[in-house]
């Protein structure tokens, strides 16, 4: 017999999201560093995102994915791949809490009863909304996570950790200091969101034997489709996420038609393929921390419908 369906609970969402969200960082985190980061050069670490050109004649300032992972162990030690995570933890929780129940308030406006199936150009259209839903919460969090990993190594920093960052943030530039890029989030995270849960949907049914309800998946199911939706949400995600890195870290006034600018000056300087930097360090990450997430979801959700069915 199949399951009834269970109303959303906001409570679990919260619970649930955030706890997955927390699986996703510690896990993805490193390479969110590698990806961000470049190679040590004269005493500062250079953006892979965001990095100029190579002179003529000369190589060029990183040599890929796993050499900058490997020089990131060797100057910093684990420590150094975790820089810059406290911003996104604190803000994983309410971030999921709103990304998973945006996914699930975006199916149920959809739905006439809650028994209703949705199709899946409905299940993309209900995985923008969350991405609309997260920007707000999205943006101060990876606007300080990328001042703090490209910030320089030598000497004295400009920033001491997350709360000084935001602090000199506020200080600087008030509360619009903190929202800069939004429009390149939003750029990002719709598109990119609405792939997300959506190919997480399909993978699930199509990994569902005949007559078994999808929350009877095993764990290495819900692992691959919750890695091939990471995978095809950074597919979708990776520019405007060059963009938004590459807006976010630059001085005040550098871009005054904001990404416009960015977009005109990178495929100026460095061509098409600029808009993919990264491109491994994302891949290589989006798998194993995207399974982290709906594994952790699941699960966690799982225990909450067993403690408190009625929540």
């Amino acid at each position: 017999m199949a399951e009834e369906p269970k109303p959303i609970s906001p409570l679990k969402n919260l619970l649930a999201g955030g706890f997955g969200g927390v699986c996703l960082v510690f896990v993805g985190h490193p390479l969110d560093t590698v990806k961000v980061r470049g190679v040590w050069i004269g005493g500062l670490w250079v953006r892979l995102q965001t990095q100029p050109p190579s002179l003529p004649g000369q190589p060029p300032m990183y040599s890929g994915t796993i050499d900058c992972f490997r020089k990131t162990l060797v100057r910093e030690g684990i420590t150094g791949l975790y820089r810059g995570m406290a911003a996104p933890i604190i803000g994983v929780t309410p971030m999921f809490a709103v990304c998973f129940f945006g996914f699930g308030l975006g199916k149920k406006l959809q739905q006439k009863s809650p028994e209703d199936t949705l199709n899946y150009p409905q299940l993309f259209a209900a995985g923008m909304l969350s991405g609309v839903f997260t920007t707000g919460i999205m943006t101060p969090g990876e606007r300080i996570k990328c001042l703090l990993q490209i910030q320089a190594s030598s000497g004295e920093t400009k920033y001491s950790g997350t709360l000084d960052c935001a602090k000199k943030l506020y200080q600087e530039f008030g509360i619009r200091g903190f929202y800069k890029g939004t429009v390149l989030t939003l750029m990002r995270d719709v598109p990119a969101s609405g792939m997300y849960f959506m190919t997480y949907e399909w993978l699930k049914n199509l990994f569902t034997p005949e007559g078994k309800s999808v929350s009877d998946l095993s764990v290495p199911r819900i692992l691959v489709a919750g890695g091939f939706a990471g995978i095809f949400n950074w597919a979708v995600a990776i520019p405007p996420d060059v963009l938004k890195s590459r807006f976010q870290t630059a001085p005040p006034g550098k871009y005054p038609n904001g990404f416009r600018d960015v977009l005109r000056e990178l495929i100026r300087d460095e061509g098409v393929s600029s808009l993919y930097k990264g491109f491994n360090a994302v891949m290589i990450r989006a798998f194993p921390a995207n399974a982290a997430c709906f594994l952790g979801f699941e699960v966690a959700m799982k225990i909450l419908n067993w403690i408190a069915p009625n929540l």
